[in-house]
């Protein structure tokens, strides 16, 4: 095995875990976890095939988590606001210094969430729309 080819296989371990530990700890807080442990699963399967058996049950987990946060208006318009919330956060705790952990290393990573949140959302609406127009075609 070449330098490259462990540095590459280290490189993949490393951030499928990461991956994976974010997303154990986004199921918990507000984040788009199961989506974030899928892909530390499937960059840890990359590298160690036995982990495959887990890739599907949690892909069908996070797909129909996906589907559901966007299978009303009421949903998405709650996604949106939670959205809009964190990014308000992530702006008064980066700039309002008499609070609890201020900074913008805070600030910063609520912020993240929020684009994370909007991404997510955008797909998984893009997703259920064109599922739902693949079943009216056939």
């Amino acid at each position: 095995m070449g330098i490259g080819k462990q540095a590459k296989r280290i490189l993949i371990t490393v951030a499928g875990a990461i991956l994976l530990v974010v997303g154990v700890l986004l199921l918990v807080l507000p984040g788009p976890g199961l989506l974030l442990v899928l892909a530390g699963l499937l960059l840890l399967a990359s590298e160690f095939p036995k982990l495959e058996r887990y890739v599907d049950p949690v892909r069908d987990r996070a797909m129909k988590a996906a589907e559901e946060s966007v299978s009303s208006p009421l949903r998405i318009a709650g996604s949106v606001l939670a959205g809009l919330a964190l990014l308000a956060a992530g702006i008064v705790w980066g700039t309002v210094k008499s609070l609890p952990f201020s900074g913008w290393s805070t600030g910063s990573s609520l912020i993240l969430s929020s684009v994370i949140l909007f991404a997510l959302l955008i797909w998984s609406y893009r997703r259920v729309k064109s599922r739902r127009e693949e079943k009216a075609v056939s």
